[in-house]
């Protein structure tokens, strides 16, 4: 499923999440300009490596803003681009930095543990991905009853849906989570990073709750 919008309005224009999804396009632009052999020592400086994380701790940070495929960067940022704006628009700007943050640190932790354990601690890990799944996880704790626009596949055909978010992000965590223990024996291989999904997820839906705060009017 793909969504192609939300059917749930914003109030203000969303500064922060725009600026992520530019900083990571620039960023992308930049690794693109760079020969194969310059973007290996690149990829291997600001990516996370989990092996050498206490000797470049940063890397939790500036992986999040590094990408490895154009299919990866654009379904990255569409995606932030239909989820974010809301999720900023009902935490406020700057406790959407934070939020967003520590969903690409809780991501990044989860699946570096995942490495240590079942292989693949000298791989590299770069994506937003774990933060925007945490945004995902946010939007359906926030908006769960919202209509998501999706392209649907039925059968060998691609169909326009209205569904409602908890059935959109409810599927599309289920196929994470599937996807993560089918794949686990081969995560010393490399690929997906299915449990910096997974977690950022479930670090988003719960930080939501904690982040945002109901107003009430009292008579």
């Amino acid at each position: 499923m793909i969504p192609i919008r939300d059917l749930n309005p914003h109030r203000s224009f969303p500064v922060v999440n725009f600026s992520i999804i530019l900083l990571c396009s620039l960023m992308w632009l930049y690794e693109v300009s760079l020969s194969e052999e310059k973007l290996e020592l690149f990829i291997f400086d600001y990516g996370l490596v989990p092996v050498n994380l206490f000797d470049r701790p940063q890397t939790l940070l500036t992986h999040m803003f590094l990408h490895g495929s154009w299919l990866h960067i654009i379904g990255n940022m569409w995606f932030l681009w239909v989820f974010g704006d809301n999720v900023e628009d009902r935490l406020g700007r700057f406790k959407y930095i934070i939020f967003y943050i520590l969903c690409g640190l809780g991501a990044a932790l989860i699946q570096t543990l995942i490495s240590f354990i079942f292989g693949g601690a000298n791989i590299p890990m770069v994506g937003a991905s774990g933060a925007i799944s945490g945004v995902l996880g946010a939007y359906l704790w926030l908006f769960p009853h919202a209509r998501i626009l999706a392209l649907v596949p039925i059968f060998f055909f691609l169909t326009f849906m209205e569904l409602p978010a908890v059935f959109f992000i409810g599927m599309w965590i289920l196929i994470q989570i599937i996807n993560g223990l089918i794949t686990l024996p081969f995560a010393g291989m490399g690929g997906v990073a299915w449990f910096a999904h997974i977690g950022g997820f479930f670090v988003g839906y719960f930080l939501a709750k904690a982040f945002y705060k109901k107003r009430f009017y009292y008579m």
